[in-house]
C-alpha cells in the first residue's frame, strides 16, 4: 500500500535543498542522456560502415595491376602490369578456393546513353556473369548477363532501376528495347536494384567481351574480383598468397612486390573495422558509465547532507520506536526516486534527440558516407537505467546506515 506520508516527507526533504537536488538530478540526467547520444552516434557510424560493405560481397578479394616497384630477373622497376582474358582463366581454373569470379573493363568515365531522342550520361561497366553475386545485385525484371552473352560477344545490357525510370514510363517494360551506348545499339535484357543505394542503380552492365571488341583492340581487363565462399581470414590470406605467386610467375614481377599487384581483401578489412567499432563501443560505454557513476556520487553526497540536516528528526523517530528498516527505507526511497526520475528523463531526452535526427535525415533524404541511420538499442539503455537505479540504491545505502547509527539522546541534545 502506498505510504502518502512517507512520500510527502521525501518531497519536502528534496524541496528544502532545491539547488542541490536540481544539480544532482541534472548530473544523473546528463549521464544517461550522453550515453544514449554516444550510442546513437556510434551506431550511426557502424551502420554507414555496414551499408558501404553491404554493397559488395564481404568475402571478396579485389585485384588491381600497377607498376612494378622492384627489379626482377634482369627486368627494371617501373614496368606496367596488364591483366587479360588468360589471367581470368588462370584465376578461375588454377587457384583453389575461388567461388565466384569476374573481371572489369572500364570504358572511361560516364558514357552518353540515348533512347528515342533522350540523351543522358551513365557509368557503363563491362563484367562477367558472376559480377551479379559480388555486387549483391538484385534482379527485378528480366535477367543478368550470362555465359552465352560472353562467349558470343552479344550486344546486350542490364540497366539499373533509376536508369529505367529515366528512359521509360512507370508501367513500361524495357526488356527487349534498345539503348544506344556510345554509338552502339544494345538490347536491354534485365533491370536490377542494388543494396549499395541510388548511385549503384544508375549503372549499366554489358558483357566484358563485347566491350573489349567494340571499344578496345586487345582483350584487356582492368580489374579482377573473386569471392572465397566461407573461407576464414587465414584461408583467404592463403588464397591471396597463391594468387600473388601465380601472377608473379605469369607477369615476371617479384612475389614481394606489393605495388605490381595490389590485392584488397574485404574479409580482412571487414574484421579490422569490426575490431575498431568494438573498441569504439567499449569507449562509449566506459564514458557513459563514468558519467552515470559521477551522477550517482552526487546523489550519495546530497543524501549524506540530508541525513546530517535531519539528525535531530531521526533521533526523535528512533526515540519514539521507529525501526531501523523504516529509517533505511526512507533514505533509500529518496535516493532511488531521485536517480530513477532523473535517469528516465535523460533516457527519454536522448531517444527524443536520436529520433528527431533520424526523422530529419529521412525527411530531407540526407545520406552521408560516414553516418547513416543513427539508432539505439532500447534494451541496452534500459539495462543502463536499471544499473543506474541499483547504483542509486547503493548511493543511498551509506547515508541510510549512518542514519540508523544515530544515537537518539545525542541527536536530541544537539
Amino acid at each position: 500500500m502506498l505510504d502518502f506520508d512517507k512520500w510527502q516527507e521525501i518531497f519536502e526533504s528534496l524541496k528544502k535543498h532545491k539547488m542541490r537536488t536540481l544539480l544532482t538530478a541534472f548530473a544523473v540526467w546528463w549521464g544517461i542522456f550522453m550515453l544514449v547520444i554516444l550510442l546513437g552516434a556510434g551506431n550511426g557510424l557502424q551502420n554507414s560502415f555496414e551499408k558501404n560493405f553491404g554493397d559488395d560481397a564481404i568475402n571478396s578479394i579485389w585485384m588491381y595491376p600497377d607498376r612494378t616497384s622492384e627489379p626482377y630477373k634482369g627486368l627494371p622497376a617501373g614496368r606496367w602490369i596488364r591483366f587479360n582474358n588468360s589471367d581470368f582463366d588462370v584465376l578461375k581454373n588454377r587457384v583453389e578456393g575461388v567461388e565466384y569470379i569476374t573481371g572489369r573493363y572500364y570504358l572511361g568515365g560516364e558514357l552518353v546513353v540515348e533512347y528515342e531522342g533522350k540523351t543522358l550520361s551513365y557509368d557503363v561497366r563491362s563484367v562477367h556473369p558472376d559480377h551479379l553475386f559480388i555486387e549483391n545485385t538484385l534482379m527485378k525484371n528480366g535477367r543478368y548477363i550470362n555465359e552465352t552473352d560472353i562467349s558470343e560477344r552479344r550486344k546486350v545490357c542490364t540497366i539499373g532501376k533509376l536508369v529505367k525510370e529515366s528512359f521509360f514510363k512507370e508501367n513500361d517494360n524495357p526488356v527487349g528495347q534498345r539503348l544506344n551506348i556510345k554509338g552502339t545499339e544494345f538490347t536491354i535484357v534485365g533491370v536490377f536494384e542494388d543494396k549499395g543505394g541510388e548511385n549503384e542503380m544508375r549503372k549499366i552492365y554489358i558483357p566484358i567481351t563485347t566491350a573489349q571488341r567494340i571499344f578496345d583492340t586487345q582483350d584487356r581487363i582492368h580489374q579482377l574480383i573473386i569471392t572465397v565462399g566461407d573461407a576464414t581470414l587465414a584461408e583467404s590470406k592463403k588464397i591471396e598468397d597463391n594468387i600473388r605467386q601465380e601472377f608473379s610467375a605469369r607477369h615476371n614481377f617479384s612475389p614481394t612486390d606489393k605495388q605490381a599487384l595490389y590485392i584488397s581483401n574485404n574479409i580482412e578489412e571487414y574484421q579490422q573495422f569490426q575490431s575498431i567499432f568494438t573498441g569504439i563501443k567499449f569507449f562509449i560505454w566506459f564514458v557513459g558509465i563514468g558519467s552515470i557513476i559521477a551522477g550517482v556520487v552526487g546523489v550519495s553526497n546530497i543524501m549524506i547532507i540530508i541525513v546530517k540536516d535531519r539528525t535531530k528528526e531521526i533521533g526523535i523517530r528512533k526515540a519514539m520506536g521507529a525501526t531501523p528498516w523504516s529509517i533505511v527505507s526512507m533514505i533509500l526511497q529518496e535516493a532511488i526516486f531521485l536517480t530513477g526520475v532523473a535517469g528516465y528523463l535523460g533516457l527519454l531526452s536522448g531517444f527524443g534527440v536520436i529520433y528527431a535526427l533520424q526523422t530529419f535525415m529521412e525527411k530531407n533524404e540526407i545520406e552521408t558516407e560516414y553516418f547513416y541511420n543513427p539508432e539505439v538499442d532500447f534494451a541496452s539503455v534500459l539495462s543502463a537505467l536499471i544499473f543506474l537505479v541499483v547504483c542509486g540504491t547503493l548511493a543511498g545505502l551509506i547515508p541510510a546506515i549512518q542514519a540508523v547509527r544515530v544515537n537518539p539522546v545525542t541527536a536530541m541534545r544537539q
